[in-house]
């Protein structure tokens, strides 16, 4: 869940949805293996980088991120960090994706982004991430639930 992000200079809390395909639409999150393997790769890159993954969804071929970052990113430099540490490190625990991956490639060049709002969007976009694809090939790799401390809040409308 997103929590108001306090730094010497600001206050922020900055959600992005982020969906990665995979090069060539390749079915590659298919394996338990895999999917843990980018769990713990996520992990390492918010310890690093101040990118909290707030759940992370895997559908085969293309993978959804709901993250909080902080505003010393761009929207396009926080995907090019998830993208490019996470394909170099799947690559190198994982090295049997690089026979349906040839050329070295493991994200496609293109991404889809967009903006989550604190209050209403977040858990509507949940929701969404949680319910692509078919059921069964759905899978939910990662889940911090921090809703929870917004629900004895009251939202003033002026």
């Amino acid at each position: 869940m997103s929590v108001f992000k306090h730094k010497r200079h600001n206050v922020s809390v900055i959600m992005y949805h982020i969906v990665c395909p995979v090069k060539y639409r390749r079915v590659i999150f298919d394996t338990d293996k895999i999917d843990n393997e980018l769990r713990e790769i996520c992990f390492g890159i918010n310890k690093r980088y101040e990118i909290d993954f707030i759940e992370i969804g895997a559908d085969n071929d293309h993978v959804h991120f709901l993250i909080q970052t902080v505003p010393k990113y761009s929207p396009s430099q926080v995907v090019r960090l998830i993208k490019s540490i996470t394909a170099k490190e799947l690559f190198k625990r994982c090295p049997e994706i690089k026979k349906d991956l040839w050329g070295g490639e493991f994200w496609s060049k293109g991404y889809f982004i967009s903006t989550v709002g604190q209050y209403t969007n977040e858990e509507v976009i949940k929701r969404y991430v949680a319910n692509q694809g078919k059921e069964s090939e759905y899978k939910k790799i990662h889940k911090i639930d921090q809703l929870s401390m917004f629900e004895d809040m009251e939202l003033n409308e002026d």
